[in-house]
């Protein structure tokens, strides 16, 4: 698999152990390897939700074939960042700070 993938034995049992988070570039090359989406390999990875009806940016990205998958993952990237950043906010201010805002 770490062949197939472009990335060593080692760095693969890694991200396999939850001892590593592969950045989005990785997770492109283990898709590949195994011959599923990005989509699909990020839902597996707990980095998307599978889909509930919800709009969901980051599925509407990956899935947009105007846009190359370096492009994809770029935006992904940012867009993921940007969430985490104000969950992490969410998170510290404590319950109720969301009306204050």
């Amino acid at each position: 698999m770490s062949e197939l993938a472009g990335i060593s034995n080692p760095y693969l049992s890694q991200i396999e152990r939850g001892l590593r988070r592969p950045s989005a570039e990785i997770l492109q090359q283990i898709a590949k390897a195994l011959r599923i989406s990005a989509e699909t390999l990020y839902v597996q990875a707990g980095i998307l939700e599978p889909g509930d009806g919800e709009t969901d940016l980051a599925r509407h990205i990956l899935s947009d074939s105007h846009l190359t998958e370096d492009q994809k993952q770029a935006l992904v990237r940012i867009y993921l960042s940007f969430r985490h950043e104000h969950e992490d906010a969410d998170a510290t201010a404590g319950p109720g700070a969301e009306g204050a805002r």
